[in-house]
C-alpha cells in the first residue's frame, strides 16, 4: 500500500529503459524544449495517456449523444479546450491526435518563449525560476506550470524586473533574434544582438510568488 506520508508517482517510467529510438526521441524533445531531465517528458506522456484513455473509453460507449455519456464527453472536451490542447469545436478523435509536444507547449517555460519574452527555451526557464515572470499580478517560479487558455494573455515580466526596460541587454538580444528570423541574418545590426549575459538578472520583488514545492525546477 505504500507509506502514507509519501505520495505515489503520478507518472509512468518507460517499460524498457534501453530502446534506442525512444531515447533519441526524448533527447530531441528535451533539447527543443529546454527541459532539465527526462522525467518532465515522462510526466507529459503520462498525462497524454490519461487523456487518450478517457477519449477511447467514451468513443467505445454505445451512446454519447445524450445522458451521462454526453455530459462526460462535453466536460472532457471543455477541460482540454480550457487547457489549450484542443479547439472549441474539437471532437473526441482530435484528442487521439495529440502528441507529447502539445502537452509540453502548455508549460509556462514554453509560453514565455512563444510570447517573445525570451530568446531561447533555456533562457525562458531561467527567467521563470529567477522570478522574472508573472501571470497577471502573481509571480510564478515553476517552469512546468500549465498555462490555461485564459492565462495566455496575462503572461508578462514581473513589475519589479529590470527586463521591463527596453534597453536591457536581454531585451535587445530578443529583438535581434526576432529581426534575424523576420528579415534574415544579413540585414540585422550585430550591435543589436549582444552576447547573452550569464549573470543572474536582478531579482524581482513586490509581488507574491507561487511556492515551488513539488514543482520541477
Amino acid at each position: 500500500m505504500g507509506e502514507p506520508k509519501f505520495a505515489r508517482p503520478k507518472f509512468d517510467t518507460p517499460s524498457h529503459p534501453w530502446k534506442k529510438a525512444r531515447i533519441e526521441e526524448e533527447h530531441s524533445i528535451r533539447d527543443n524544449h529546454g527541459l532539465k531531465n527526462m522525467r518532465e517528458i515522462w510526466k507529459a506522456k503520462s498525462q497524454l495517456r490519461r487523456h487518450r484513455r478517457q477519449a477511447m473509453r467514451l468513443i467505445g460507449m454505445v451512446d454519447t449523444t445524450e445522458g451521462h455519456g454526453m455530459r462526460e464527453m462535453n466536460d472532457l472536451l471543455a477541460s482540454l479546450n480550457n487547457k489549450g490542447l484542443v479547439s472549441s469545436d474539437a471532437i473526441l478523435d482530435d484528442i487521439l491526435t495529440l502528441g507529447t509536444e502539445e502537452i509540453l507547449n502548455r508549460r509556462l517555460q514554453a509560453q514565455v518563449y512563444y510570447k517573445g519574452l525570451a530568446s531561447t527555451m533555456k533562457q525562458a526557464r531561467q527567467l521563470v525560476t529567477h522570478g522574472q515572470i508573472c501571470i497577471g499580478d502573481q509571480k510564478v517560479t515553476i517552469p512546468s506550470y500549465p498555462v490555461s487558455r485564459d492565462e495566455e494573455e496575462l503572461i508578462r515580466y514581473h513589475p519589479g524586473s529590470s527586463l521591463n526596460n527596453p534597453d536591457h541587454q536581454i531585451r535587445k538580444m530578443i529583438e535581434g533574434r526576432r529581426k534575424e528570423a523576420e528579415y534574415g541574418a544579413e540585414e540585422v545590426d550585430p550591435e543589436a544582438t549582444p552576447e547573452f549575459a550569464t549573470e543572474v538578472v536582478d531579482g524581482a520583488k513586490s509581488a507574491p510568488s507561487v511556492a515551488t514545492t513539488g514543482g520541477d525546477e
